[in-house]
């Protein structure tokens, strides 16, 4: 009979006696990991003790799993046993083996293990890990602590046939993709999660698990070994890996208890415990942040290199090389430097990289050995590199670009050339703010404000601002814009005025970049005054008439009232998602418009895009007989992003073709009554190219973009571009550009088929078919697309931008459409790009099932499942 509470008091003894010494070591991270399996190898001794006094059968097995089955064990971890029992054994029909089974768990937990237990036989273990990717991670790491080793290896055995390394790294990447857009895609949140955050331990033991599932190694040494990294960079994981770890026990002797995320509550408590103290004006917690997110870039990084490289490993056919120019290749999608030397030779070629990864639309991303390449000329990125004239002209090409900067900024930045290449930059990057509003370090804020800028010139993304987007439109330069968002906060935690000494650092790049004058003089206003226009309108009397006027002088002229006012709507967005308000908005609105018409402009009631196009459709309409002011009816219900997303040609077709029956519906509700519900479906011979437009206006209903796919698909069509436009009165405005084979020779005959088939569709969805598998090209089938889902919230989370990338087939938008359908989301907008064979499909859709993270999970892994070709 053994004494559970004599068991318990000397395994917490043990416990305290081991991470006594961590909580009060200083910043060494040595030993840190020892501990950790001093621990583990306490909790076998209690696991055997309790095992052998449980007296189970002598054919039954007790294997340590998920973390526990690693060897180390954190202060407050879970102890994960599985309980393997041989095939065919019912402990449910057997009361005194159940008793049996109870008492030792029960035993474990009065013994002072915090446990998480499974009893399995070895056939039920192969079939939950079937079905279960998370199952089949916590099996991978199973090792034997106690009982039957023959019935272990048994287990071991089939559990290793079973195992497909392909299908276990493609679950493993989708798991860690949704896993990084729980916590937004960033290691920097101000209170990250150290296990489970980007960059976070997390990240690390996905590595470790799909080497070992595919063969190539179970540790860093043999990773290393076998050429997956390289020693310097096995040496580098291995101490990120334990500053990160010792982070994580801190935090757990901190809180006494499980705690594995860095709340502002904990990090001064675990900064003391690495021997931080206050200085310089930083607190103890900002310097351990600051090494925290240090760590999580490098592991980032390194976790990328390596799950490249594995990839490359178990699908070599998959890694075609494709010249982009002597110096690059296209690999799979990803860049590929020709060789490893390349950056030593041509330093130049550093800042090309990104260029061509901004500016080529056929690459998503750089390969293991151009991020290898890159982490390792880190050193030549020196002050010559900083100042060489051609890094400066490519630079301002990459600032410069139509498209691309949001993406490309944040890949310079998480792989450390924007802070080799902008010195200034690097200081920021991992700083903390303690206030009550920003929720991201410096580095990232200053990387969301780019790309709140970036969006106000995105059509897709005129809903969240219209005048921001109305102002950009007709705005000439928008890398001023940009530049101004990379500095305005670019001196923070110096002490002083950082708007004041950022504008000594802009100065600097100013004229070390040759941007002339007159921008120069802007781009230093704005970071010198970004804080000025928020502070007047949340802080003053907007009706004084001298709080205006001094404004004016402060500001000087209209494009630099309309460039601040794009930055200031654009910093408070990127505080924090929770920052901005209506009012807020209103505040700055209100300041805007009284400036303005001191200075004596106006405000236009669009921007001078959209005036132009609505100009040139009413001299279109005009050319075809139109009523004058015919357009009043339809043009009353529609917003900027219609005018911003078609040409005066289709938005005089549109009218040509409703204004009339808009007109007449009026004409029916003013005479008594509701006007009934107006459908109209019209078809033309493209006027951009071969097939056919076709525009569908009839009242919004549920999954009405799947019922328009489905019945183009099931009458042989190919949608190669479709414009979904929802009107301010709640109708479908969408235009389809579609091909078939039949169109060039039945042109009339498909016009009126469509004419008077869609309507009827429309009035009864239910009677098309489910979307199809389809047909793909030989093509696709030897270059296949990885697809691709990706979500990028407002700031509520009421609207998504959906961007999904696949291969090409016949029927894709109506899967994707079904899915969407079948989930109840609301599609406000989409934009249908074809690329060859490869599709990059935007939406702007909402919903109420979109604000749960797990309903967004399910709708991602379906459309992943729908997009396979």
């Amino acid at each position: 009979m053994i004494d559970i509470n004599l068991l318990r008091d000397d395994y917490r003894a043990r416990k305290a006696e081991l991470f006594g010494d961590i909580a009060t070591s200083g910043q060494s991270v040595r030993g840190i990991h020892s501990v950790m399996r001093h621990l583990a190898r306490e909790a076998d001794q209690v696991l055997k003790t309790l095992w052998k006094a449980a007296a189970l059968p002598e054919g039954f097995a007790l294997a340590a799993v998920g973390g526990f089955g690693r060897g180390e064990l954190f202060p407050y971890s879970d102890v994960d046993v599985l309980v393997l029992m041989p095939d065919r054994t019912r402990p449910e029909v057997d009361p005194e083996l159940k008793e049996k089974l109870e008492r030792f768990i029960g035993n474990c937990w009065d013994a002072g293990l915090e446990i998480g237990s499974s009893v399995r036989t070895v056939s039920e273990c192969l079939s939950e890990a079937a079905k279960d990717v998370t199952v089949q991670t916590s099996l991978l790491e199973a090792r034997l602590v106690t009982g039957s080793r023959k019935l272990y290896m048994q287990f071991r055995a089939g559990f290793e046939d079973a195992l497909d390394a392909r299908a276990f790294y493609v679950a493993k990447m989708q798991e860690m993709r949704q896993r990084h857009a729980k916590f937004e895609n960033t290691p920097y949140a101000l209170e990250p999660n150290c296990k489970e955050s980007p960059g976070g331990l997390r990240d690390l033991q996905v590595v470790q698990w799909v080497a070992r599932a595919s063969g190539f190694g179970k540790n860093w040494d043999e990773l290393s070994r076998n050429g997956l990294i390289t020693r310097f960079e096995a040496r580098q994981i291995k101490h990120n890996e334990a500053l990160l770890s010792l982070v994580r026990a801190r935090l757990h002797l901190a809180a006494s208890r499980r705690e594995d995320r860095l709340v502002f509550d904990m990090q001064t408590a675990v900064a003391e415990m690495f021997g931080y103290t206050a200085q310089s004006g930083h607190r103890s917690s900002e310097q351990l942040m600051k090494h925290y997110y240090w760590a999580a870039k490098a592991v980032s990084q390194l976790n990328q290199i390596l799950l490249l490289n594995i990839d490359e490993r178990l699908n070599p056919a998959d890694h075609e090389l494709r010249p982009i120019n002597e110096r690059f290749f296209d690999k799979a999608g990803l860049i590929e430097v020709a060789r490893d030397d390349l950056y030593f030779e041509q330093p130049h070629a550093i800042l090309e990289t990104f260029y061509l990864y901004q500016t080529l639309h056929a690459i998503r991303g750089l390969s293991a050995r151009t991020m290898r390449a890159l982490y390792n000329a880190r050193e030549i990125m020196d002050s010559a590199f900083r100042h060489d004239p051609v890094n400066h002209a490519m630079f301002m090409r990459i600032l410069q670009a139509p498209e691309g900067q949001t993406h490309v900024f944040r890949l310079l930045n998480d792989t450390s050339v924007l802070g080799r290449y902008l010195w200034v930059f690097r200081r920021i990057v991992g700083q903390m703010q303690h206030d009550l509003f920003h929720v991201y370090t410096v580095d990232q804020h200053i990387l969301m404000v780019l790309r709140n800028v970036r969006r106000f010139f995105m059509a897709e993304h005129a809903h969240e601002y219209p005048m921001c987007a109305q102002l950009a439109a007709g705005w000439d330069k928008p890398w001023l814009l940009y530049v101004a968002a990379l500095f305005h906060d670019i001196a923070k935690g110096r002490g002083g005025d950082h708007s004041e000494l950022g504008a000594v650092e802009v100065r600097r790049f100013c004229k070390e970049h040759h941007i002339a004058t007159a921008d120069a003089e802007l781009i230093e206003f704005l970071v010198a005054e970004h804080l000025t226009m928020s502070s007047i309108a949340q802080k003053q009397d907007l009706s004084d008439p001298a709080v205006i006027s001094a404004f004016v002088d402060r500001v000087g002229s209209e494009r630099k009232l309309t460039a601040l006012y794009l930055l200031t709507v654009a910093d408070i967005r990127g505080t924090s998602p929770k920052v901005w308000n209506a009012w807020k908005g209103k505040l700055l609105e209100d300041l805007y418009r009284y400036t303005l018409r001191a200075m004596g402009g106006r405000l236009p009631d669009a921007d001078a895009q959209v005036e132009m196009r609505k100009r040139e459709a009413i001299k279109q309409l005009a050319l075809n007989t139109a009523l004058p002011n015919g357009q009043e009816a339809l043009w009353g219900t529609l917003d900027v992003r219609y005018f911003m997303r078609h040409d005066a040609g289709d938005i005089a077709w549109h009218t040509r073709q409703l204004g009339p029956v808009l007109a007449k519906a009026a004409g029916q509700k003013t005479d008594g009554g509701p006007a009934k519900p107006t459908t109209v479906v019209r078809a033309r011979f493209s006027p951009v190219g071969e097939g056919l437009q076709v525009m569908v206006y009839t009242p919004d209903q549920p999954s009405l973009f799947a019922s328009l796919c489905a019945y183009f698909e099931q009458n042989g069509f190919s949608i190669l571009d479709a414009k979904v436009h929802t009107t301010n009165d709640g109708h479908a405005l969408d235009t389809f550009q579609i091909v078939s084979s039949l169109v060039p020779e039945h042109y009339r005959e498909l016009v009126s088929m469509i004419e008077t088939e869609l309507p009827l569709t429309i009035a009864r969805p239910d009677t098309l078919r489910l979307p199809s598998r389809g047909r793909v090209s030989r093509r696709v089938k030897s270059f296949p697309v990885q697809p691709q889902v990706d979500w990028l919230p407002d700031e509520k989370a009421q609207n998504w931008v959906l961007n999904i990338i696949a291969s090409d087939r016949v029927g894709l938008l109506h899967a994707v459409a079904h899915v969407l359908g079948r989930h109840g989301v609301n599609l406000q907008m989409a934009k249908i790009t074809t690329l060859g064979e490869r599709i990059e499909d935007t939406f702007l859709i909402s919903g109420e099932t979109l604000t749960q993270y797990r309903n967004r999970h399910d709708i991602e892994n379906e459309l992943l499942e729908a997009l396979q070709a």
